[in-house]
C-alpha cells in the first residue's frame, strides 16, 4: 500500500473528518522526557525539547502549558508520503482565508490542526475543494 500520488484524485476523493477533541501543543525539555500518565496524539523530538499534541485536559492534568487551541481534521484519503502538492494546495487555500494550519502526515493520512474556533470554516473550505476537484 503506497498511497495515492495524483493531486486531482487526492483532492477529489478526500473526505475530511473533524475530530471531537480540543487539542493543544505543549513542550518539555528533552531531559525531562514524556510525562507519565498521558497518551499524546503526536510526539515530535526537536533539539529544544519534546513537542506534544494532546487534549487540553491531558495537558492540564500533566501540568503542561498548552498553546494553540486547535481541532484535528483527518483527510480520509490514503495519500502517498511522496505525493506532490496535496498539503500545499490545502494550506494555500486555508491561508487565503486567513487561517493558520499545522499539517502532520501519518503513514496513511494527512491531518490538519486548525484553530478550534475556525474548525467548521476549515471543514467547509475542504469540502469545497473536494467538490471542485471531482
Amino acid at each position: 500500500m503506497t498511497g495515492e500520488t495524483d493531486l486531482k484524485t487526492l483532492l477529489g476523493s478526500m473526505q475530511p473528518a473533524l475530530q471531537p477533541e480540543v487539542l493543544v501543543f505543549a513542550t518539555v525539555p528533552l531531559s525531562q522526557g514524556q510525562p507519565e500518565g498521558f497518551d499524546p496524539v503526536m510526539t515530535f523530538r526537536e533539539s529544544e525539547g519534546l513537542t506534544f499534541i494532546l487534549t487540553e485536559d491531558a495537558a492540564r492534568k500533566a501540568g503542561l502549558a498548552g498553546t494553540f487551541r486547535c481541532r484535528m481534521i483527518t483527510l480520509n484519503v490514503h495519500s502517498s508520503l511522496e505525493a506532490v502538492g496535496f498539503l500545499a494546495a490545502i494550506t494555500t487555500r486555508l491561508a487565503a482565508a486567513g487561517m493558520g494550519v499545522n499539517p502532520v502526515s501519518g503513514f496513511y493520512h494527512d491531518h490538519l490542526f486548525v484553530p478550534a474556533e475556525r474548525a467548521a470554516e476549515a471543514m467547509t473550505i475542504l469540502r469545497e475543494m473536494a467538490k471542485e476537484a471531482r
